[in-house]
């Protein structure tokens, strides 16, 4: 058992000189990646407009519509709305975004709504297509086509023509009814 605590050389000479002792540990130089500054990949971003609309007609809630190249608007499962309600809300998106577009709409209080839209293709595909959703991938020979979640071993010619041209011979293309023949297509390369 020590009986005196031997003062360490450094604080000794420190003292001796009539310097001030600093027992902070040194600065640490190394990055500080949990602070500001670097936190990975940024997301995506999720809308390509938002903006704000006064609505006076529409209530309360939440909406979802799609607005077609030649204006028509589509609500997603909503009740039924006067026609021309949604009008105020598709004029403010496009102050900034073009048709076709798909849009969330909420409700901020009073006549306010708080409106985000991102751009959709539109393609018309024939009558006699079935199903709601489609999905059709292709991927060298091997091809599979899926109708509202069930496979099916039929084609779909204009989803394939469109698939091969935006991205070769390897591609998923979704697409969800929107009005009839008209259908939200997306096409992802493989």
């Amino acid at each position: 058992m020590r009986l005196f605590k031997r003062e360490p050389l450094h604080a000794r000479l420190a003292r001796e000189a009539g310097l001030p002792l600093d027992e902070r540990p040194p600065h640490d130089t190394g990055p500080r990646w949990g602070e500001v500054g670097i936190h990975g990949v940024a997301r995506p971003r999720e809308w390509d407009a938002v903006v704000a609309a006064e609505a006076p007609e529409l209530g309360v809630g939440e909406l979802e519509f799609v607005v077609l190249p030649d204006g028509t608007v589509v609500v997603d499962d909503a009740p039924a709305l006067e026609p021309g309600a949604l009008d105020p809300l598709a004029a403010a998106v496009e102050t900034t975004l073009e048709r076709p577009y798909r849009a969330r709409a909420v409700w901020r209080g009073g006549s306010r709504w708080g409106v985000a839209a991102r751009r959709i293709e539109v393609a018309e595909l024939p009558r006699g297509v079935s199903g709601e959703e489609i999905v059709l991938s292709h991927a060298g020979a091997e091809r599979s086509l899926t109708v509202d979640g069930d496979p099916s071993l039929g084609t779909i010619p204009a989803l394939e023509r469109l698939g091969a041209a935006r991205a070769g011979s390897s591609y998923v293309v979704r697409a969800e009814r929107l009005a009839d023949a008209l259908w939200e297509i997306e096409v992802t390369p493989l």
